[in-house]
């Protein structure tokens, strides 16, 4: 096959990815049974060049190939009709090239929305649209929803994004030097992993070594973070279920977590923690004591308010059987992280990429999941479990590794025709960035991909066949991302 292979923080020469016409890529994509984590394009002169990443997940490598579309070539034969976790990929390659994937089943807007968006609608005497936002009652980010309802099921959801264009991917081609700060800004509930993300990646380019110490106080923020989104979000799940004791409850014991990274930090999502060349502040002796100690205090109160949900009748009725996403579903779609995992897909890149740190730990995985609410309720109370025992793992060992450096000085060059993916698993799933130097080592391309991005069509699966008053409920369960989308 004219594929590179490669693994997650490698770089590879950008001059060694073969061009191959788009039928051979589709023929060997449909042949190598893989998913695809990355297909975006880039400007050549007047050629645009599409490179397409696809990940074997069961022996932790990705395979990196190219087709190049001179003036003259606007359209190829689309993917998404015998693969349907290409088509958000496809759609957002055809919006920014123009280059039309033929016989695509949705080829709808992914951001530029301004014009008139051609809604699915459905005809009959007793059908019936809601529309909810972009505006919404809470102080979230702009969204469209729209349901196509009999009464008060929901038998279709259209979901609209693309309000915000903030231009980040170009952002970090712009700004000159190191972007730390634009990093950890992209998503503001995943600081800890866009950061992580981005540095692999720029001291991988950079051929900037960090310390052990470093990299272990980075994943215990990475699972500090996780931690604390699904508390926070287990709450907002039963506040939606009107069970207002777990909603305080989870409420304040997320803050006895956020309340520890600004501690640690100086800000309770951990921004300025992590920087090209290692992180900015340590975890000595007495702030592990006091991590360890918040922990213990977090897992009883986790244990017991999660404990006493699951046996109250009125929760259990409203998360069993609620937003079901099957098992096939998910996989057709592309789901990933935590998502993926509710519905019996076993995807983390902690472990699926070989991250010695974590694959060391020896921890239990969460157990496979049923799909629904429920599912995605339970499978956060066992990865906050999880995440515990991860921490506690970390915090042991680095002590192994207190003489180190936290932070080095990085190098200041950027490797030339280099091509790097760097995957960090955020609590929501797989965060991609992907970085193209040119001939002078400055970036060419900077591609970043959400793990909402692969989800959100997930929610408008999950909402079919349930009653409109399900719907916050559902929504919660996933929590997706809006600016994680509208980059």
């Amino acid at each position: 096959m004219n594929w590179v292979i490669t693994e997650n923080n490698k770089k590879i020469n950008a001059l060694d990815i073969p061009a191959i016409s788009i039928s051979e890529i589709q023929a060997d994509v449909e042949k190598m049974k893989m998913r695809v984590v990355g297909f975006f394009g880039k400007q050549e002169f007047e050629n645009v060049r599409l490179y397409v990443v696809m990940a074997d997940d069961k022996i932790g490598k990705l395979y990196i190939t190219s087709a190049i579309f001179p003036p003259n070539v606007k359209s190829y034969e689309s993917f998404t009709q015998k693969m349907p976790a290409f088509h958000i990929f496809e759609r957002e390659f055809y919006e920014e090239f123009g280059i039309e994937p033929l016989h695509h089943p949705w080829l709808k807007p992914v951001r530029q929305n301004q014009d008139e968006y051609p809604f699915f609608e459905m005809k009959g005497d007793e059908v019936h649209q809601v529309a909810v936002g972009p505006i919404h009652a809470g102080v979230i980010e702009p969204g469209h929803f729209r349901f196509m309802c009999m009464g008060e099921k929901v038998y279709d959801l259209e979901i609209m994004l693309g309000y915000q264009h903030r231009g980040v991917e170009e952002l970090f081609i712009k700004n000159n030097g190191y972007n730390n700060r634009l990093a950890e800004s992209v998503c503001g509930d995943s600081v800890i992993a866009y950061n992580m993300a981005y540095s692999q990646a720029m001291e991988e380019l950079s051929g900037t070594k960090i310390s052990s110490k470093a990299q272990i106080i980075r994943r215990i923020a990475l699972e500090m973070e996780r931690a604390a989104i699904h508390i926070g979000d287990m709450g907002a799940i039963a506040g939606d279920m009107a069970y207002l004791m777990g909603a305080s409850i989870f409420g304040i014991t997320r803050t006895l977590v956020i309340n520890t990274m600004l501690e640690i930090s100086g800000s309770r999502f951990g921004r300025g923690l992590i920087n090209v060349g290692g992180v900015n502040f340590d975890i000595d002796d007495e702030m592990a004591a006091k991590i360890i100690k918040m922990l213990d205090e977090v897992e009883k109160t986790v244990d017991r308010t999660t404990k006493v949900m699951l046996k109250t009748p009125s929760c259990i009725s409203r998360m069993e059987r609620t937003g079901v996403v099957s098992r096939e579903t998910a996989k057709s779609l592309g789901a990933v992280g935590m998502a993926a995992r509710s519905s019996g897909v076993e995807l983390d890149s902690r472990f699926d990429f070989n991250d010695s740190w974590y694959i060391s730990l020896d921890v239990q995985k969460p157990f496979k999941a049923a799909g629904d609410v429920h599912s995605r309720f339970t499978l956060r109370y066992k990865e906050i479990k999880q995440s515990i025992q991860i921490i506690k793992k970390l915090l042991a060992k680095l002590k192994e590794f207190e003489s180190e450096p936290i932070l080095v000085k990085p190098e200041q060059s950027l490797a030339q025709n280099s091509f790097v993916v760097s995957i960090a698993e955020g609590w929501r799933g797989e965060v991609v960035h992907t970085a193209v130097t040119g001939a002078k080592g400055e970036l060419l391309r900077y591609k970043i991909k959400d793990p909402s991005f692969n989800n959100w069509y997930m929610l408008a699966m999950a909402v079919r066949n349930n009653g409109v008053s399900d719907f916050p409920l559902c929504n919660k369960s996933f929590n997706l991302s809006y600016c994680g989308n509208d980059l």
